[in-house]
């Protein structure tokens, strides 16, 4: 039976979230990670000591900017803000130039300049289509992408899956930092400007990031390079977050002036799919960071910018990091009867879509409303803390049937408006690629599949479900073969056999 209360649990996980080239995700308002005291750094007069706010407590300026100063605050210095009544501007520059220095002494790396933040409304917010990735996109692309998640069984083939992935974002995030204009933007739930002082450190630790890595530069091509790559980026702002979380109420006294009641209070509508895929790296990127701070130290996770993780299975299991690079796969064009390739401007003409995408498809038909009976127990997917789910880490995506992942590709074919696709993946022995195909059978029997008579390795969806289509599914030692056509007739037109 599925899990309905896990259900309400994962809804209260808070969307936060970054704008392009970044994915939308989640950022916690309870500390968490490491409380443990940082090492170094040049600092502010005295001991890191908790130092009240009211009244005003003012420390001596340096000659010079240091580590742990920023616009004329020390990190452990007391700030004239008053959190009740929201923030004027100038207590706005105050609390700002306070956290980028506690950010600073958490990090270990210095502000080049000062960044903007802006206070909006949830209504502005949403008005602002460009601001986590939309816009106006080329038929290809749209095409592309709606059957990249109708393959991932996330969003059917009648629905747009970029205005789905939208309305996620428009009801949950909290703010977003953006390299092309180097300032962040918060959004209030309030008339009166309130800001979160975890969305506050968590967008803050991403500008620091773009001033000293550059975050416009290297963007992956594909959903799996581009949340490997967010595991390293959004799993270091987590993790820089937890620990300045950790020292509040302890080592710094620390102002909370957020509005009441969280998010966009639009969960009821939330694309559950679609969050599972889009949280991975705030999920497991924090881990993947602190498996390397804890040999290596900050500088460590500075070479990582030098080096991003290549896939998001790196980032699931951290020791294949620089050991365990993805299989570069390849489809031959082997298409007739008018079916054409699909080659979006600006973008490879193939998907790789990578272990956390996988772990979100089979994750979830827990959720679906379509079979109550899901392919994965919710104890599988979800990480669970007593009888809730676990905030910062909701989701597990080292399933069963995932793991053992080592490349896919997936190319998508066009006819009278009517899409396929060729996904081809690469598992690291014979023995995983046939647990995943036991898992995809059992996949398409939850989406209402049946085997066609006489055809092997041939399934075809009911019309009922979301999902109708025809596929062909083969394996030949560690490689696995998917076949996609709205009918079983046209599987060979889509791709030959063979």
């Amino acid at each position: 039976m599925r899990s309905r209360a896990a259900v309400l649990c994962v809804l209260l996980v808070v969307l936060a979230g970054c704008s392009a080239p970044f994915s939308i995700g989640g950022e916690e308002t309870t500390s968490g990670g490491s409380n443990s005291p940082e090492a170094g750094g040049a600092g502010g007069p005295g001991a890191d000591t908790a130092t009240a706010d009211a009244p005003v407590q003012n420390l001596a300026d340096p000659a010079a900017d240091v580590l742990g100063w920023e616009g004329g605050y020390w990190y452990n210095e007391s700030i004239p803000v008053t959190a009740e009544d929201g923030l004027n501007a100038s207590e706005q520059s105050t609390f700002v130039n306070r956290t980028m220095a506690r950010i600073e002494r958490v990090r270990e790396l210095e502000f080049n300049t000062t960044v903007p933040v802006e206070v909006i409304s949830r209504e502005e917010f949403q008005g602002r289509p460009n601001a986590t990735g939309g816009g106006a996109r080329s038929p290809a692309f749209r095409t592309f992408d709606n059957a990249k998640f109708e393959g991932l069984f996330l969003i059917g083939e009648g629905n747009n899956s970029l205005a789905v992935q939208q309305s996620n974002r428009n009801q949950n995030v909290l703010g977003y930092y953006s390299p092309t204009n180097d300032s962040i933007v918060v959004v209030s739930e309030s008339a009166t400007p309130r800001i979160s002082r975890s969305t506050l450190a968590h967008e803050l630790t991403h500008a620091l990031q773009d001033q000293q890595f550059n975050l416009s530069e290297g963007t992956p091509p594909t959903r799996d390079g581009y949340n490997a790559r967010n595991g390293l980026i959004e799993g270091e702002a987590n993790y820089v977050q937890r620990r300045y979380e950790g020292k509040c109420g302890g080592q710094w006294r620390c102002l909370d002036i957020s509005s009441a009641g969280g998010g966009g209070g639009g969960d009821a509508n939330l694309h559950l799919g679609v969050y599972a895929l889009e949280y991975f790296p705030y999920a497991d990127g924090p881990a993947f960071v602190d498996s390397v701070f804890d040999r290596k130290g900050w500088a460590g996770v500075n070479a990582l910018h030098e080096d991003v993780p290549e896939s998001t299975e790196q980032v699931i299991h951290p020791r294949k990091y620089g050991t365990d690079a993805p299989t570069n796969l390849t489809i031959r064009n082997a298409s007739s009867a008018g079916w054409e390739r699909v080659r979006p401007d600006g973008r490879p003409d193939y998907a790789t879509l990578g272990q956390s995408a996988l772990s979100a498809m089979f994750g979830y038909t827990i959720y679906d409303s379509y079979n109550q009976s899901p392919v994965i127990p919710p104890q599988a997917f979800l990480n669970r803390e007593g009888r809730s789910v676990n905030r910062t880490d909701p989701f597990e995506y080292g399933l069963a049937y995932t793991n053992g992942w080592d490349g896919d590709r997936m190319a998508v074919y066009e006819k009278n408006n009517r899409t396929g696709y060729v996904w081809k993946l690469a598992w690291d022995s014979p023995g995983e690629a046939r647990e995943f195909v036991r898992g995809y059978r059992d996949l398409l029997t939850h989406w209402g599949g049946e085997r066609v008579l006489g055809r092997q390795g041939v399934w075809e969806i009911e019309r009922e479900s979301p999902f109708a289509d025809a596929f062909r599914i083969s394996r030949q030692g560690s490689t696995v073969t998917i076949v996609n056509a709205p009918r079983p007739d046209a599987l060979d037109a889509v791709h030959a056999d063979g």
